[in-house]
């Protein structure tokens, strides 16, 4: 494992115009006949004809593809990448009638069918395609890369990847899992889906309540954010283990991550498990919402995965 510490002063302005920044062409591919609505992001020299290496970019829990993982597909655009980002089944434009689950096995084979359309795309060079996970779909990335070979190198920025007994030091312990297990499979035996509000400033009952970014209207409360949480996702998400893939994951693999940011211990233990495979670098000071559209963090981090993509990607 080889590994980097950055440790900087890093202004805390605000990603606004990198989503703009790149060519963008809408697409739509399908997986178990639902239709897939997503984002090929370009670079403004784009030519047709140009086969790019390509990227798929999947973000945080409960998120959207005009989210965090648009701005991390932008930036990786402008740097020459073909980055593909669209919506999961039953998130944003992909309607589904298990909606607004965080459902990894489910994400997992949408992030497949995302990889499998990249392979027939005339924009993208199908010997070179890689993955940026961020946060949560990090182990979703990891996941997809372990069993299918068309992903030659991964990245993952502020990866959670989290194992049982992380779930039990981040939900409350045994007692906190077991009602939250409780409340899914009731939720899953309902006769209708069970939905809350994913974010909110006054809802305490929502699931992340006063959270900074999914509430900031400047920020990840923007109107394509569905901003809801299917109660049945409970069981499939905490009894997912992301750190299990380390062991067998041969992809050259990237850690982008900060001991201010959520879960480090997660992302050190899988690097420690990918050995050799694994190359990490920790920033300093700067925390899991900050990974998702300040400045300087999304450069570092996009900077880092390019050059990890240029030695990985031959």
């Amino acid at each position: 494992m080889k590994s980097f510490l950055v440790n900087a002063a890093l202004a805390a302005t605000l990603v606004t115009n990198a989503v703009e920044a790149a060519m963008k062409k809408p697409i739509v591919f399908n997986n178990a006949g639902q239709s897939l609505h997503g984002n090929l992001y370009l670079p403004d020299s784009y030519q047709e004809g140009d086969r790019l290496p390509g990227v798929v970019v999947t973000g945080a829990w409960t998120t959207v593809k005009e989210q965090m993982p648009a701005t991390y597909a932008a930036a990786l655009a402008d740097r020459g990448y073909a980055a593909l980002v669209f919506d999961f089944r039953g998130w944003g434009e992909s309607p589904d009638a298990a909606p607004y689950l965080e459902h990894p096995q489910r994400k997992i084979e949408d992030i497949h069918a995302a990889v499998n359309h990249m392979l027939t795309r005339p924009e993208i060079d199908p010997a070179h395609i890689a993955g940026l996970g961020i946060c949560a779909s990090a182990g979703y990335m990891s996941d997809t890369a372990l069993q299918n070979s068309a992903v030659k190198s991964v990245a993952l920025v502020a990866p959670w990847l989290h194992n049982p007994a992380i779930v039990e030091q981040v939900y409350g312990g045994s007692e906190g899992v077991t009602q939250l297990l409780e409340a899914g499979r009731t939720a899953e035996q309902a006769d209708a889906p069970v939905i809350i509000e994913a974010a909110s400033t006054t809802n305490e009952n929502a699931l992340m309540y006063k959270a900074p970014y999914y509430t900031e209207a400047d920020r990840g409360f923007i109107p394509e954010y569905d901003n809801k949480f299917n109660v049945a996702s409970w069981e499939p998400w905490l009894t997912y283990d992301a750190i299990s893939t380390a062991d067998a994951l041969q992809t050259p693999t990237l850690l982008v991550h900060s001991d201010a940011a959520a879960i480090p211990q997660g992302a050190k233990e899988y690097a420690r498990r990918m050995g050799d495979n694994a190359t990490t670098l920790w920033l300093d000071d700067v925390t899991q919402f900050d990974f998702y559209d300040r400045e300087d963090a999304v450069e570092t981090a996009v900077d880092a995965a390019v050059e990890h993509f240029r030695r990985t990607l031959r």
